[in-house]
């Protein structure tokens, strides 16, 4: 391929050589060199690609794309941008012949919510005979394989290599998460969404590295709907009239409002047996009940979502009904059913925001104790673990505080900062830095009607160590506890789960 074609959607100045050369890959991280290649210098927090031109130059790249004018060897062709990384973004896209343009794309941003009201879309299509993809912060799915992920949003070379492996598959539909993150860095510049939903925004995500303050944040989320042809919004989040400034979509809305779109009335929550759900009744655009396994009330309006989207789509609604029914997400609020006296479940929540909220909602459920065994990672900020450790204190019954991911830290160095947190407030704790312990104490000392919430690690399958990922799924340890259990503890514990 010629770099010209690679060029056709960027402005540019030619600084050197000719946009003629054969291209034969495309090249951002200066530690895979391939020969023929486009070496994209982007520049990070911690590096920057223009320091590695020569060394490029010499390991076979042919021609390079900058953003400030630097030395370039003789014999390289180079080519001047306004940015690179958009530049990155849009060579991709013509590289892999612009897959995003032969399917329907459906972005979702939001601080909470994405990753389920993805599941929730992708799962409703499924039912519907669709072939689908799933791009987000768990797993990439292309039909039935899946790939672990690495980033909610994947830089953009490797989305658009996803999405022609999409196309090349028959995907129709593909569903993706849309981080601020992604939006920020550009990795979805060039696509244009045939849907694009907002869940809500609040403040996060705001540090080194990432977003500067709020406002930045909120203006990096407000991006998808100027690259989107129909909006979805949450119509009860405060900060809605800012996420729509410059917005060239059309707009529809979800909630309780009556005057959204998508309006959920005579909301329930739903326990039995161990299991915990929500049900309610969806008016206005379509009409009929909905039941979701999964509890709370953000089940309402990521639900909600999902059904404003599939509405589109011709969709039954009972179709719709039966895969919200039985939709289960890796690590968001995700219930093991091991036992029919208790309830176990397992989430992602890992910072003071997240757990505040999945505990209150869990709240409303008026379990006989609330138990949440939580860690915190390593090389992060100790503020995060003192707020943890308070928010746990405040509304859990129990805090059972155990290790996270310590990477470089002591594990009980950590749990002595999430304990500071703890003892700001009343509720009791206990300290067990082996997890799997720690799970086996909340089992084997679980009553009647408790909830027990296994926080921090969700979809994770790893436990990383002194820069080591050692394997640690907590689905696996719960077996593992279960396994070890006596055949009298079990039945005094009516387990269920089978082995």
């Amino acid at each position: 391929m010629k770099l010209e074609k690679l060029l056709e959607r960027i402005d540019y100045e030619i600084l050197q050589g000719s946009i003629q050369t054969e291209i034969d890959a495309l090249v951002y991280d200066s530690r895979s060199p391939k020969n023929n290649s486009v070496f994209i210098c982007i520049q990070g927090i911690n590096f920057d690609g223009h320091d590695y031109i020569e060394d490029m130059a010499k390991q076979g790249s042919v021609a390079v794309i900058v953003e400030k004018r630097v030395d370039i060897p003789e014999g390289m062709t180079g080519i001047l941008v306004s940015n690179t990384r958009q530049a990155l973004a849009k060579m991709s896209a013509a590289y892999f012949g612009y897959p995003a343009q032969k399917l329907t794309m459906i972005g979702i941003t939001g601080t909470k919510g994405k990753t389920t009201t993805s599941y929730m879309i992708y799962s409703i299509l499924k039912q519907a005979g669709n072939s689908v993809g799933l791009i987000g912060t768990v797993e990439v799915r292309i039909n039935n394989r899946a790939i672990e992920a690495e980033h909610t949003t994947p830089e953009s070379y490797i989305l658009q290599q996803y999405l022609y492996e999409m196309e090349q598959a028959g995907v129709k539909y593909v569903v993706m998460e849309v981080s601020s993150q992604g939006l920020k860095l550009d990795r979805v510049c060039g696509i244009e969404f045939d849907y694009g939903v907002f869940m809500n925004i609040e403040p996060d995500h705001i540090g080194k590295g990432e977003h500067p303050d709020f406002e930045d944040y909120l203006k990096c989320k407000s991006l998808l709907f100027s690259r989107c042809k129909v909006g979805i919004f949450n119509a009860e989040d405060s900060h809605l009239s800012q996420i729509l400034e410059g917005h060239t979509c059309s707009v529809e809305t979800f909630g309780t409002y009556p005057d959204a779109d998508f309006v959920a009335e005579e909301i329930n929550l739903h326990q039995e047996k161990g299991s915990l759900g929500v049900s309610y009744q969806v008016k206005g655009t379509v009409n009929f009940d909905v039941m979701v396994d999964i509890p709370g009330k953000f089940s309402v309006f990521n639900s909600l979502a999902a059904i404003a989207v599939c509405s589109h789509f011709s969709i039954t609604n009972e179709i719709i009904k039966n895969a919200l029914a039985t939709v289960r997400v890796k690590g968001r609020v995700e219930r093991i059913p091991i036992s029919l006296e208790f309830s176990l479940i397992i989430d992602y929540a890992h910072n003071a925001m997240s757990l505040r909220s999945l505990l209150t909602t869990l709240r409303q459920y008026q379990p006989n104790r609330l138990i949440c065994l939580f860690g915190c990672g390593g090389n992060r900020s100790k503020d995060r673990r003192y707020e943890m450790g308070e928010v746990s204190s405040k509304i859990a019954d129990l805090t059972v505080v155990t290790s996270d991911n310590p990477r470089f830290e002591e594990p009980l160095a950590i749990i002595e900062d999430i304990l500071i947190g703890v003892k700001r407030a009343n509720g009791a704790y206990i300290s067990i830095p082996d997890r799997k312990e720690a799970i086996r104490y909340c089992i084997c000392n679980a009553q009647k009607g408790d909830l027990i919430v296994l926080a921090g690690k969700g979809h994770e399958s790893y436990q990383e160590i002194c820069g080591i990922k050692y394997a640690m799924d907590e689905r696996q340890l719960i077996r593992e506890v279960i396994e070890e259990m006596s055949e009298k503890e079990r039945k005094e514990k009516l387990i269920q789960f089978q082995l």
